[in-house]
């Protein structure tokens, strides 16, 4: 799994997708532009109150290119609580409850506590997940090519800049805007990859479903809130 810092600044989840490269495209004819999809995806993800999906995350170091693949499932329900349950090739949690992040390491019995960044520090991609944030307003947005048969692919560049990564890249369907993808880079290179199937939306799962309890004998280490 990826560092605590950079999972709360993607949704505490850097979450998803396929790397294109990231050079601007020419908008064919009849093809919506980039300001026009996102607007669609935003619109589609505010009728969106929860979801269900299983992942596959590809992370790749920038330094030296080592490559790290993790499958498991997510649920997030706005605003705020999400639990990762990561199950190859090592089984961990990541739990939000809406005011407390819990990431545990069963097979070193760990458990790292930090509270839920504040609306006023969190970063933009934070926001747009937990439906305060908008595609348009808070990040620069450009087609990127070369995207998977019947998907669009957007490159979003925060207006503002963020600590924890440099630029998103966002794969969506073509004809419903069901995000299928997002990738994660920072500026050393660093790209977070996630890939999400088998989705389903606004099942309203019970809040237990983010409850968090922490293991008998577990080392427990306090973390601090991160800003941008």
């Amino acid at each position: 799994m990826i560092g605590l810092p950079i999972m709360t600044s993607i949704l505490r989840a850097a979450l998803f997708a396929a790397a294109c490269g990231c050079g601007m495209a020419a908008v064919q004819p009849g093809q919506p532009s980039a300001t026009e999809i996102a607007n669609q995806v935003q619109a589609r993800y505010d009728r969106v109150r929860d979801f269900s999906a299983d992942f596959t995350q590809e992370a790749i170091s920038g330094v030296l290119r080592k490559k790290l693949v993790e499958r498991g499932s997510v649920i997030v329900k706005k605003p705020g609580k999400m639990r990762w349950t990561y199950k190859a090739p090592e089984e961990k949690v990541f739990v939000s409850d809406g005011t407390k992040m819990y990431m545990h390491t069963p097979a070193d019995n760990q458990v790292i506590v930090s509270p839920v960044t504040p609306a006023d520090q969190a970063t933009t991609a934070v926001l747009f997940l937990s439906g305060k944030g908008n595609l348009t307003r808070d990040f620069t947005v450009s087609l990127i090519p070369g995207a998977p048969a019947g998907s669009y692919a957007l490159k979003l560049q925060p207006k503002l800049a963020e600590r924890d990564y440099d630029w998103l890249q966002l794969v969506v369907d073509r004809s419903t805007y069901q995000i299928q993808g997002l990738t994660a880079a920072d500026k050393q290179g660093t790209t977070s990859t996630f890939t999400f199937t088998n989705f389903k939306e606004n099942v309203n799962p019970p809040d237990k479903t983010f409850q968090f309890a922490i293991p008998r004998g577990a080392d427990v280490i306090q973390a601090g809130s991160p800003g941008r």
